[in-house]
C-alpha cells in the first residue's frame, strides 16, 4: 500500500497484517504528536495498527525508489525485442536480504544470530 491510498484504508474497518516481530522506537516530539493527531483522526486504528501501516508504506516507498543499475545480463526481452538487462544495484541485495531475514524470523531466530 502507498502513502497516499493510508487515509482511505484507515476510514475502513479492514484490518492489516497482524504483527509477528514486535520493535521499540523512540520519536521526536512531532512525530509523536503526528501519531497522535493520526489516532485521533481514524479511531478505528489504534497507534500500533496507524504505526505499522506507516512504516510498512514507507518501506515500500524506498524500495520503490532504489536506483536501478543496468548489469550485462539479459534476463528478457520487451514487446518491441529489446533486451531488458538485470539489475546489479541495490534492489536486488535488498530483495535476498528480506527474504533471509524472513525465513530468520519465521524460524523464531533473533537479529544477530546465524541463519
Amino acid at each position: 500500500m502507498k502513502i497516499g491510498e493510508l487515509a482511505e484504508a484507515w476510514q475502513k474497518d479492514a484490518l492489516g497484517e497482524q504483527p509477528v516481530q514486535h520493535y521499540t522506537v523512540s520519536l521526536p516530539l512531532e512525530e509523536a504528536a503526528k501519531i497522535e493527531a493520526l489516532v485521533e483522526l481514524f479511531p478505528r486504528r489504534n497507534r500500533e495498527q496507524l504505526i505499522t501501516e506507516l512504516l510498512a508504506a514507507a518501506l515500500d516507498d524506498v524500495i520503490s525508489l532504489l536506483p536501478y543499475e543496468e548489469g550485462d545480463t539479459v534476463i528478457a526481452r520487451d514487446d518491441m525485442g529489446d533486451p531488458i538487462f538485470e539489475d546489479v544495484g541495490l534492489t536486488p541485495r535488498f530483495l535476498q536480504l528480506v527474504r533471509e531475514h524472513r525465513e530468520r524470523i519465521k524460524a523464531g531466530k533473533a537479529v544477530g544470530e546465524d541463519t
